[in-house]
């Protein structure tokens, strides 16, 4: 497919630990709930998942924070749990609740009906990527993205969110041989599925492992980035892979050794000594705290150049919260959040 000349390419070069002019910034959950008119269009749309899967709402919102503030990068507006939905367990998202699963995956036999899904019934999403990438026209570099299989597994198990992760923690220590049954088939299909986003436009993808730091020490590096390797083995490497892992900094160093090209933070990890661990072997991604965002325009601009200072004036930094967004975030804090990023970070470049 032919797209337009990328006009702005700081965030992949920050990807690919290159001089930028300024430190580029995106934010995890950034076409969502805090900006009226993305709870506009989903009002049009009716339901969370008529937006997600129609291609023109899907573009639209994914656009909406780009026509508010300067990012440096958009991504695809979809959710995480599209690739076990089209496994056959059944989505839904009850109004003013998280997502719910119609079929969880409790059982050997549940289990074993498992298999890496048709991606024909994810054509929406691929169908958004391409769409999505037009509509930018070269503005910003457009990035994909999964649930890690850990992650899917957690909601698989569970059926929804959970406080304990009790179900899928008592499948993993009683059953460890089919939780790896479903880690494997989780990966190689979020592989697919990535691949099939690049192909489609994607210029980077990330795979947000959320639940990867519910686990124990071990646990971790069996369930969840064993298999997050797996699928980043799988991939295309035409484009940079990202991979969070939310109270991942424990594991920093297992997880720069992946294979990722780039490794997001949650705000509980000091990026300064983050890149003393990893030292020039993968980017690193993140990390405000986001509920910095509901202090003030002082208080935003002040930690926005905390963060910044802390990592420092090299390459290899792509400015984020250090989770998503949260839906209350007043809309004028992240533009004083984007201005004081490239901002001050065009400062520390001068004065090296």
């Amino acid at each position: 497919m032919n797209f337009a000349p990328l006009q702005n390419d700081a965030f992949l070069r920050a990807c690919r630990r290159e001089h930028t002019a300024h430190t580029p910034v995106w934010l995890m959950r950034q076409a969502g709930r805090y900006l009226p008119e993305y709870c506009a269009t989903r009002a049009r749309a009716g339901s969370f998942m008529g937006l997600a899967t129609n291609v023109n709402f899907a573009t639209e919102v994914t656009l909406q924070p780009l026509e508010r503030y300067p990012l440096d990068a958009a991504i695809l507006f979809s959710d995480i749990l599209t690739v076990p939905d089209a496994m056959g367990l059944g989505l839904s998202f009850a109004q003013g609740e998280g997502p719910r699963f119609a079929s969880p995956v409790r059982d050997e036999a549940a289990v074993n009906r498992l298999a890496v899904p048709d991606l024909d019934k994810l054509r929406y999403v691929f169908d958004a990527v391409t769409s999505i990438r037009r509509a930018l026209n070269g503005r910003v570099p457009l990035i994909g993205f999964s649930g890690s299989p850990w992650t899917l597994a957690c909601y698989m198990v569970e059926g929804a969110g959970s406080d304990d992760y009790r179900l899928v923690k008592s499948m993993l220590y009683a059953r460890p041989d089919l939780m790896h049954r479903i880690l494997a088939i989780n990966a190689d299909a979020v592989a697919a599925y990535l691949n099939a986003q690049i192909d489609a436009g994607a210029q980077a993808v990330m795979v947000f492992d959320s639940w990867g730091g519910v686990l124990a020490d071990g646990a971790f590096q069996d369930f969840s980035l064993a298999y997050t390797q797996r699928v980043l083995d799988k991939l295309k490497r035409t484009v940079p892979a990202i991979v969070f892992t939310k109270g991942g900094g424990a594991w920093l160093e297992d997880i720069a050794a992946s294979g990722a090209d780039v490794v997001g933070l949650d705000w509980t990890v000091n990026l300064r000594r983050a890149r003393e661990r990893v030292r020039d072997r993968v980017a690193l991604q993140g990390n405000l705290d986001p509920m910095v965002l509901f202090g003030g325009e002082a208080a935003v601009r002040a930690e926005a150049r905390r963060v910044l200072d802390d990592f420092g004036a090299g390459p290899g930094h792509v400015f984020n919260l250090g989770h998503g967004i949260n839906q209350h975030t007043p809309p004028e804090a992240v533009t004083a959040l984007v201005d004081e990023v490239h901002r001050h970070s065009r400062a520390l470049r001068a004065v090296k």
